[in-house]
């Protein structure tokens, strides 16, 4: 009589071997995304960050407002806390972090200061530009959220996700005072 082993059984996944890394921030599920791909996730929500800390600095700097000064200020340094915590992530996962932000962001300084200096910086103009980033920061931190990332990983860019919404609804909020008070 001969015994062999039972086949696999529907539903059953194969078992795949998961390297070990130093710092146990890594996939452990076959489904997960590689190591390289959660690094340029992080990467693409470090230069989300630096563009945040970079557009608030600038809204600081030319809002004609000392009620919104501090606001700006204080969220440029919640956006370069979000953007230290990444770069040890990155770091952490054997990965380079990118310098600087994105070109878009750029963009949006530039035109941050242009209205500055041609005496557009009412602290309603600065807000609507503020707005508008924080747009584009919630819309990447949901991209990267629908990602298979660690649960390590995805601890974080939560939480930075929640944070960018918070700002997002601070932001809106006053944008929506100031109207209200200018109509």
């Amino acid at each position: 009589m001969q015994f062999s082993q039972p086949g696999p059984r529907p539903g059953d996944r194969p078992f795949k071997e998961q390297p070990h890394m130093a710092n146990d921030i890594q996939a452990t599920t076959a489904d997960a995304v590689s190591n390289d791909q959660v690094i340029d996730v992080l990467n693409d929500l470090l230069e989300n960050t630096r563009d945040g800390e970079y557009g608030f600095r600038a809204c600081a700097k030319e809002v004609d407002s000392a009620q919104l000064k501090p606001v700006f200020e204080s969220r440029a340094s919640q956006c370069a806390s979000a953007a230290s915590e990444l770069v040890s992530l990155i770091r952490q996962l054997g990965g380079k972090a990118d310098e600087g932000g994105t070109v878009s962001g750029a963009m949006h300084r530039g035109w941050v200061h242009v209205k500055g200096t041609v005496g557009a910086n009412s602290p309603l103009s600065m807000l609507e530009e503020c707005e508008r980033g924080e747009d584009a920061a919630v819309a990447r931190y949901r991209k990267a959220l629908k990602e298979n990332l660690p649960p390590e990983v995805r601890m974080v860019v939560q939480r930075q996700a929640d944070g960018a919404q918070a700002n997002h609804d601070q932001i809106k909020g006053l944008r929506d005072q100031f109207r209200a008070a200018k109509g």
